[in-house]
């Protein structure tokens, strides 16, 4: 038997004799050169686009809501759950992800992943093909042929037959409507399917492949380009919305509605289209990605010179800390996950998130992050139909005004908070401090949004006039002679009297005169007896009288908006800080899957029902309630401004909390410490 010495000496050796076969190999391999898809910088650029058009996806419905809404005849709670149903297919899967990680080919997953959310945004497009061209007057069965017939007061015994019908409401007209939202419920479970492995295997892949030093760049590369999907959303939508919805099937005579008509319906289909091709576009390079590249072995120069010019150790210490710890996160999944069976996983996860959340500072963060979420996912749901109803603006114009300003100061206030964090080495105190402050600063601003806005005007028939002016109330019966249908809607203008109608018929209309300027059609009706002198009424609704008040009002929203999002990365931060090295990975899953069914799932349902409640006429479509036609606009503004400053509130309520626990442990610590000296120094 040889002694222990020989064996050394043996294994020294073989080690050596490796080392020299396989230096040669690997200098051969980096000579060789390597194709695209064997390049992590590559990578990162194909999934910053692939992210981007993916986001395009999921945030152009809610750019679009409204509109869905009068196409389908939905209600606000419904329209909510639609936006928000992504998160179911998403929060049945996303635990999985960090089961099977490392497991499958992800760049492959991540391919078919995006082929299901090309496949979901043409499943949303899907309904309008299917359907018959949308009727913008209710009361007749062709809205090109006897709009103008529908609209006038005509004597009973002069009315079209279709206009003294309710219309056809048979079973397969129900049918066929349910039929229509069961297709967008069923392409949203499909999107929130097909998101879930693109962000976790596409970061652990980064992660695995970049070099060390290069890997925090990378990911926050792909963060930076990610954050502009929701705002390119908003852009698509307030270009597509400005086209008619059949601009693929126009009737032969074209339309009399123009975008600010109540009744236009933009073409809201065509940016799932758009979205859609984007989509599978980015995802085809994917299926070309090997399923392990080899290491990054080289950082960038820049980064070295940065590095380099740390001024000191420490910080150069806790620079090259953070930037190991999406690695350190990644390893933390290897250690976790595959030594474990899929029913082991299942089991040991209730554990961990037990302890987590017994963690008071994991469940007050992740408490706060909930309120901060809750009130972006209504804000972004939502906020551009409130823009539309309270200042009387197009969806188009309201759109354009969140991709162009409340969407980059969201992402110039999260860039905002990481650089506070980075550059002034912020500690845990620090951190809760910052959050605080961000928190506070957002409330604040959110005060005197509940001021700014007006009343409804007067709507004759729905609305009590609560001034002087002159109404219906002075010509008491002056439409009892015309046979006006209830559900038509096709609203006219008092201009003079402040008042709106909502057919020509219930204003006593009895002509209609279509006048040409600077090649645009108006509409008028005229011999109208509700009106003073029999006079003439333009058609649509009246205007706002506080529309000028809308960039105020955006500006003001828009900065609450960037101040809260200052609290991203130093929250997030506190986190990582504040659990179990060994539950980091684990924790920050949790973190994510709370914020969906906590926040993401219930907000737009909860924002859509506040709002329902302030509607004060619903369209009817075969006796049940559609799309709200009118809404009491100061309870619209209190209540859905009130749930942003509840959210708000809450969120500023945990981060208190927050502080003053992280305070009392440093006090502690402190105390350990001098008791301790002081100890040391009797001794």
């Amino acid at each position: 038997m040889p002694d222990r010495s020989t064996k050394t000496t043996m294994g020294t050796e073989d080690m050596h004799e490796r080392k020299v076969s396989v230096e040669p190999q690997d200098s051969h391999q980096d000579a060789q050169p390597r194709g695209m898809f064997h390049n992590i910088k590559f990578f990162v650029l194909c999934h910053s686009l692939l992210q981007l058009t993916q986001l395009m996806i999921s945030g152009y419905l809610k750019s679009s809501i409204s509109t869905v809404e009068k196409r389908f005849g939905l209600s606000s709670q419904i329209s909510g759950l639609l936006a928000a149903f992504n998160e179911v297919g998403n929060v049945s899967l996303i635990l999985f992800v960090s089961y099977f990680g490392s497991r499958v080919h992800r760049p492959r997953m991540i391919g078919y992943g995006g082929l299901l959310v090309a496949t979901a945004g043409l499943l949303m497009a899907l309904p309008h093909f299917i359907s018959e061209p949308y009727r913008y007057d209710h009361g007749s069965s062709d809205n090109r042929s006897l709009d103008f017939e529908a609209s006038l007061c005509l004597p009973t015994t002069m009315a079209p037959a279709s206009v003294l019908s309710n219309g056809s409401c048979s079973s397969h007209t129900e049918a066929k409507h349910l039929t229509m939202v069961g297709i967008m419920f069923a392409a949203q479970t499909l999107l929130g399917i097909g998101a879930v492995p693109i962000q976790p295997f596409g970061i652990s892949y980064i992660d695995d492949f970049a070099h060390d030093s290069n890997s925090p760049l990378y990911i926050g590369i792909l963060f930076g380009i990610t954050t502009m999907g929701p705002g390119l959303a908003y852009g698509l939508g307030s270009l597509m919305l400005r086209l008619y919805v059949d601009i693929d099937r126009m009737p032969e005579g074209g339309i009399n509605l123009t975008p600010k008509d109540p009744r236009w319906v933009g073409a809201w289909w065509l940016g799932f289209l758009i979205s859609s091709g984007l989509v599978v576009l980015a995802s085809s390079p994917y299926f070309f990605f090997p399923r392990e590249m080899p290491k990054e072995k080289h950082e960038f120069h820049f980064r070295r010179k940065v590095l380099a010019s740390v001024a000191s150790t420490a910080s150069k210490g806790e620079d090259l800390s953070s930037q190991h710890e999406p690695l350190k996160k990644q390893a933390g999944l290897a250690q976790i996950a595959p030594d474990l069976t899929l029913v082991q996983f299942i089991k040991v996860f209730p554990r961990v998130l037990l302890r987590n959340l017994r963690h008071p500072i994991f469940l007050l963060v992740v408490l706060s992050q909930v309120c901060t979420s809750s009130m972006v996912a209504g804000m972004a749901t939502f906020l551009p139909k409130f823009l539309e109803r309270q200042f009387s603006i197009t969806a188009s114009f309201a759109n354009m005004l969140l991709g162009c300003l409340t969407i980059p100061l969201v992402i110039v206030g999260i860039m905002m908070g990481g650089v506070l964090v980075k550059r002034l080495h912020l500690s845990p105190v620090q951190c809760s401090a910052l959050c605080l402050l961000g928190s506070l600063l957002c409330l604040l601003f959110s005060v005197p949004l509940f001021f700014i806005g007006c009343s409804t005007h007067h709507i004759a028939g729905i609305t009590q006039d609560l001034g002087a002016q002159p109404g219906p109330s002075l010509f008491p019966g002056c439409s009892e002679p015309c046979s006006c249908q209830s559900d038509d809607f096709n609203p006219v203008c008092d201009t003079s009297a402040y008042v709106e109608y909502t057919t020509p018929c219930h204003a006593g209309c009895t002509g209609r005169v279509v006048q040409e300027a600077l090649g645009k059609s108006q509409v008028f009706y005229t011999n109208c007896s509700c009106v003073a002198g029999n006079g003439t009424v333009p058609a649509g609704s009246c205007e706002s009288a506080c529309s000028h008040l809308v960039l105020p009002f955006i500006v003001l929203f828009s900065l609450g908006a960037g101040l809260a999002s200052i609290t991203h990365t130093p929250s997030f931060m506190l986190i990582l800080r504040g659990v179990k090295k060994e539950d980091k990975t684990l924790a920050v899953g949790m973190q994510f899957m709370l914020l969906r069914v906590l926040a993401w799932m219930p907000s737009p349902v909860i924002h859509g029902s506040a709002i329902d409640t302030t509607c004060v006429h619903w369209a009817l479509t075969c006796g049940r309630r559609a799309v709200c036609r009118y809404y009491d606009h100061d309870l619209l503004r209190n209540r859905f401004i009130g749930l942003q400053f509840f959210f708000k509130t809450g969120s500023l309520v945990c981060f208190t909390l927050v502080l003053a626990i992280l305070r009392q442990q440093s006090r502690e610590a402190s105390t350990r410490t001098t008791v301790k000296s002081s100890e040391l120094q009797q001794l």
